[in-house]
């Protein structure tokens, strides 16, 4: 019997899940129906569910209160805490368990902050260890939306000795790539910029890539920070900055190495690569499905097929999900489906043996999306299972 670990919104947050829940399927690799079991272990808004890589231990993102908690399985249908709550930082919306197991990275957006979390032997979690802040690049007159290109690859072209951060190979890609008008005036020095609210960090994701570093994105800084492991916890080692109000979201690795990162505000995808000198920039942009509408549509999550040939989009607003394939060896990507997800307000999606589990946070329900085998297309909801608030779907080990 097919089992997953639901995660899910509490009356702290406005829902109605009492704790982390046990979806199950009928017997077979493929889920045909599926029935909502309750709450396995309480606890107040487990948003974000995470699986430690070779251990029986989920931890789970506590929204409302700022934590993270483990949680081992003691049981066919049950978990129990393993230690208390860990402060993490405010809103944390994300886990990312790195896969060693040494450690997870909690990404909190409330304020900003990337966290990294020691594991023990038995997956138990230590002492938070809270990295640099990140820093607005639109935050001064003069910015990235109007610098001129001629100062880019001034500095490109300078020693790295000289430079105050390292050269951005995806830089040289925002005029003829991504749009940014490399060319406008700058504006007059400390002049407002009229009707935008202030900017604010906002940490939303991690992600480990091929070479054993890290990503993680800032939704409301237009950021991708790659970071290294050290002694003292993550260094930053470079950003790549996105166009100014994209708010990058959600990523998947490709099995090529190219890193996709789905955009809430602008409903884009961005693929991501690393430089013959290691360094990440973004190599292309495209809508993550048509007809999407800024300011109404805002994607959540983005996952991939087992063969990295489809990549998925779910879609808030409109409720969809958009499928979009991946060409040559993950440098380019184009849409080229789209279909209703059978929930209202589809936070997240998993990708599960031909099949799409899709968790409806508005409409308390759970969906599965059949796939198509040779293209990958959703085809249509087989069935609806009712949840309470769902946030997160985990496939239990």
């Amino acid at each position: 019997m097919t089992q997953f670990w639901i995660g899910g919104y509490g009356t702290d947050m406005g829902g109605d899940a009492s704790g982390i829940g046990l979806l199950e399927g009928d017997e077979g690799r493929e889920p045909t129906t599926l029935a909502y079991r309750g709450t396995v272990a309480a606890a107040a808004s487990p948003s974000w569910l995470a699986q430690h890589p070779s251990l029986d231990v989920v931890y789970a993102a506590l929204e409302g209160s700022g934590t993270i908690q483990a949680f081992v399985r003691n049981g066919e249908a049950s978990l129990a805490p393993l230690g208390a709550p860990i402060d993490a930082g405010e809103a944390v919306c994300h886990l990312a368990v790195a896969p060693s197991g040494a450690y997870l990275v909690a990404s909190c957006y409330g304020d900003g902050r990337v966290v990294r979390i020691a594991l023990d032997s038995a997956g138990r979690p230590g002492s938070p260890t809270v990295a640099d802040a990140a820093t607005d690049p639109y935050g001064t007159a003069g910015d990235l939306r109007s610098a001129d290109l001629t100062d880019v690859l001034a500095s490109l072209a300078a020693p790295a000795e000289e430079l105050s951060e390292p050269p951005r190979s995806g830089l040289l890609l925002f005029d003829e790539v991504l749009g940014v008008n490399a060319s406008a005036p700058e504006p007059e020095e400390d002049a407002p910029v009229e009707d935008e609210p202030a900017r604010r960090s906002h940490a939303h994701a991690a992600a480990f890539l091929p070479d054993g570093r890290i990503a993680t994105t800032d939704l409301g800084f237009d950021l991708v920070r790659i970071w290294r492991m050290t002694a003292n916890g993550l260094t930053q080692d470079h950003r790549v900055v996105l166009p100014h109000g994209v708010g990058p979201r959600h990523m998947v690795v490709h099995p090529s190495g190219h890193l996709h990162v789905v955009t809430e505000y602008s409903g884009e995808v961005f693929t991501l690569a690393a430089g013959q000198d290691g360094y990440w920039g973004a190599i292309s942009a495209v809508t993550a499905a048509p007809g999407m509408q800024e300011g109404l549509d805002f994607p959540s999550e983005i996952s991939r097929s087992r063969d990295g040939e489809t990549l998925y989009v779910s879609v808030r607003g409109s409720n969809t999900v958009a499928a979009l394939r991946v060409r040559g060896s993950g440098e380019s990507i184009e849409s080229f489906a789209l279909a209703e997800s059978g929930v209202d307000w589809p936070r997240h999606h998993l990708v599960h043996d031909g099949a799409l589990l899709v968790a409806g946070q508005r409409s308390g329900a759970i969906s599965v999306l059949d796939l198509d085998e040779r293209t990958g297309a959703p085809r249509g909801i087989r069935h609806r299972a009712a949840a309470p608030s769902p946030t997160s779907i985990l496939l239990a080990r």
